[in-house]
This record gives structure tokens, sequence and C-alpha cells, in this order.
């Protein structure tokens, strides 16, 4: 029997409604409709590189047009409705999600005590004691504030001292939790004082089933459609292998059913949705025609293989890349046109200036900048420029360039 099938074009357009892309950039940008955005996202990931803005900041901007960084830091500094941990990186996310984040907790618990060992941050477990009485006598703390007079570790960015891989880890298993940044330092108090105790405080013994379950049915849902490995990866907590027996017993529940999904070069993919899905996206009306920036972590985006296979547009941050061996640039932002990916633009603000300097666009492929593609593209900049607070856009005389 045939499975259901997502053509290209319909699976695109789920994907976009799946994280808030779909509709028309509008809407509420502050307390309640923001935390409801992040709760339809899941999460989203922290980055500190401010070319234009930060990740975070261009991530909601692009749903919500009207949203400031401030509307952020009031959720989670005032409201107490996020807090900030991991997924594949570091990520705001809804409080109401804590208490699955226990198993995180126990399994980065084994998991950073052997990979720091082997990474020689030596010393780091004798500061445990020290630390938190510390920040029981003292209140919340940045690693600068700890850690005088220690040796550093050798190695770049690595390069801490024993008290602040305790703040670290600490923070990592749950015994601390970020309460806030300071030119993006974080800043740690206990969780005990932070977090609500029926939040934080875990099961004697931990059964990690009901935790996996809400992974993967939560991943599905904000994906549409997922393999079991895209589920896992999704939060980035449960193993490959709870993730494949989970597909398994929801199918035997009849609670997910395979599809195949159609990629941008009509290769067909099995993968796992809710029953009912295929027809359900059929219903979806075709995206918004206004180009958008998107940010190189735009939760879309984030799985480079994902979009490679159903947008068919190939990206890889360049910012580890040495200057010469770069194909674009250091922070090259995606550009989306309706559900087409349609280029990537080299662009930062320049402060002083009160500018956003535009250095290269390289369209994608098949695609023509047309002039009236390019008014969409000077007004879509001018609302970035306007978010990231410049007055101007500045192109540099060779902007548009040739498809790579």
């Amino acid at each position: 029997m045939a499975l259901p099938r997502l053509e290209n074009a319909v699976a695109r357009r789920l994907f976009m409604d799946r994280h808030a892309l779909l509709e028309h950039p509008s809407g509420g940008s502050k307390g309640g409709d923001l935390l409801q955005l992040i709760s339809r996202l899941g999460f989203v990931q922290l980055d500190s590189i401010n070319t234009v803005a930060r990740a975070h900041d261009m991530i909601l901007y692009s749903r919500r047009p009207s949203y400031r960084a401030k509307h952020l830091t009031d959720l989670y500094h005032g409201g107490g409705a996020l807090f900030e941990h991991w997924t594949h990186d570091a990520a705001m996310i809804p409080l109401a999600f804590y208490p699955q984040w226990h198993l995180r907790f126990q399994r980065d618990e084994a998991l950073l005590r052997k990979r720091w060992r082997n990474w020689r941050r030596d010393g780091f477990e004798q500061q445990f004691d020290t630390v938190l009485t510390h920040i029981r006598d003292h209140g919340p703390v940045s690693s600068s504030d700890l850690g005088k007079g220690e040796k550093k570790s050798s190695g770049g960015w690595w390069d801490w001292h024993p008290s602040k891989t305790a703040l670290e880890y600490l923070w990592r298993t749950g015994a601390l939790t970020v309460v806030g940044r300071s030119g993006f330092q974080k800043r740690y108090d206990l969780t005990e004082r932070v977090i609500d105790e029926a939040l934080h405080a875990p099961a004697a013994s931990l059964d990690p089933a009901p935790t996996v379950d809400w992974l993967c049915s939560q991943a599905l849902d904000r994906l549409g459609f997922a393999t079991s490995g895209e589920l896992a990866a999704f939060w980035d907590t449960a193993s490959a292998a709870e993730a494949r027996q989970w597909c398994q017993q929801a199918k035997a529940r009849d609670e997910i059913e395979e599809i195949e999904v159609e990629a941008a070069d009509g290769s067909l993919r099995k993968c796992f949705a809710r029953p009912g899905t295929v027809d359900q996206a059929a219903e979806l009306a075709p995206a918004p025609g206004r180009m958008r920036v998107l940010s190189p972590f735009d939760p879309m985006l984030r799985d480079r293989k994902r979009a490679e296979r159903l947008f068919g547009f190939y990206y890889r941050i360049e910012v580890f890349t040495p200057a010469p061996k770069r194909i674009y640039g250091y922070y090259v932002f995606p550009l989306i046109e309706g559900q087409r990916m349609v280029g990537r633009i080299d662009m930062k603000a320049d402060r002083p200036a009160d500018c956003l300097r535009v250095s290269a666009l390289w369209p994608e492929r098949g695609v023509t900048f047309t002039p009236a593609r390019i008014k969409r593209l000077e007004a879509e900049l001018e609302r970035t420029a306007r978010f990231a607070g410049l007055g101007t856009v500045d192109f540099a005389a060779d902007w548009l360039r040739e498809p790579v």
C-alpha cells in the first residue's frame, strides 16, 4: 500500500508553518505573546555574535517585527517565564518545560565529568563546594567573580579556570540556574532560590521513559514530519535508539504514521507524522511574498541537512573558517522570499556611521534579482536597519554578485 506523500511545496509550507514563518510577520512581541511564540518554536538559540543583532533577537524579530531585545530581557529577568539551558546549544526555553530537563541534568552529569577530565579541566570538581557556598553566602555570581589566582587551562575560548568550569558544570547539571547576563556574561544563582520547588525537585528515581515520550512527541509537533534521528536531534537529550523505539511504539499505538516527503531534488524520504498531516498540510495557504532576513541560527535552518533537502539551500556558517578560505563571508544572513530561499547577504552594522553596510549578496542559482525583487530587498533591509537601531542602509558598489 502506497504511503501518504507530501509534495515538496506542501512540505515546505508545513515546515514553515510549524516555525511561525508561513503567516504574515505581525503580532504581539512582548510578555505573554512573546512567550507563546517561543513555546511554539520550542526554544530560541542564543549566540553572542552581533554583526547586526544577536541571533536570538533576529529569530524573534523575523516573526514579530515589533520585537525589540528588551522584550526578551523583560520576559527572562522580570517575568520568570524562561530559563536558560542547552538543547543542541545554549537556548532560552519556556519555564513550563523545566521538569523535562531533569533527564538532561542527569545525563550531562556523567557526560561532562568524563569529557572535561579528558580535556584536562583539572581541579574543577574540587571547587563544587566552594562555589556553592560562595553563592549561598554572597548571592549570584559571574565567572569573573571567582577563580582569582587560579591557574587557567590552555586552549583559546576554553581557557577556563577551575571555578569557571565548576560554575558551568553545576549549571549544566541543574544545581545552578542562570539568572541573567551582563555583556553576555552569565550570572548564576542557586536553583533552589530561583526555580519553584514543584518544578526543580526531581523524583528520587528518574524514569527516562516519560521524558523521552515528551521530547519525541513535542519535537514531532514542531517539525511536522521527521525521521527518528531528527526527533532525537531536536532537543538533543533523547538518544537515537530511544527515538527509534519511541517511533515504533507510537506507530503501534496509531499516534503516528509513516509518510513520504519529497525533497527539493524530487527524491523521496520516509518520515513519521501525525495521522492526517498530509491532508491538513494541503489546506495551508502559501507563504506571504515578503522577503525576510533570517538568522544563520534560525530554527528553520538549524538542521542544515534538512534545510538542504527541503529547500535545496546549502548553508554553512564560516565564522570559524579562515578568511582566505571563505566562500561567502564571516557571518552571512540567509534570505527567504515566500517559501523559497533566494540568496544570502553579507552585511554588518556600522554604529559610528549609523549605517547598515551591505558588502555582498549572492543569489541562489536560478534566482534573478530583478528591479522588483531588489525593491523588496531594500524594504526589508530598511526594516532590519530600524530594528538594529540604525538610520540608513549603504550598498557597496559591487554588492550584487554572481551565484557561487
